[in-house]
């Protein structure tokens, strides 16, 4: 596999990603689209760590699988707590509508 095609997983899994967070009403659908949108972010981060490495002149090779490896652990912190919200609205809401969500400023 090449960065080319790294980068094309990439796009698309982002693409996917990016269009579930638009289009769901559901606030699980919204989070896992918001975490695949994270992971195709986090797969650049390997490919370009891979091919950009020393041995094409630049960059040190574990630098973005190390960052790659802290911001998956960041993000399943992050989901944790998003989660966690998620079941408190669910909890006083009995439902999960994004869109009907507007009356929780305050």
């Amino acid at each position: 596999m090449n960065l080319t095609a790294c980068l094309a997983l990439s796009a698309a899994l982002f693409a996917i990603g990016a269009y579930g967070l638009v289009t769901r009403r559901n606030m699980i659908a919204a989070l896992m689209s918001l975490e695949l949108m994270v992971n195709a972010a986090l797969i650049n981060f390997v490919a370009f760590a891979r091919f950009g490495g020393p041995h094409h002149g630049h960059g040190d090779p574990e630098s973005g699988s190390l960052f790659a490896l802290f911001a998956v652990a960041v993000t399943a912190a992050e989901m944790a707590l998003a989660l966690a919200i998620v079941i408190a609205v669910h909890r006083q809401r009995r439902h999960l509508d994004i869109r009907e969500l507007d009356g929780l400023h305050g």
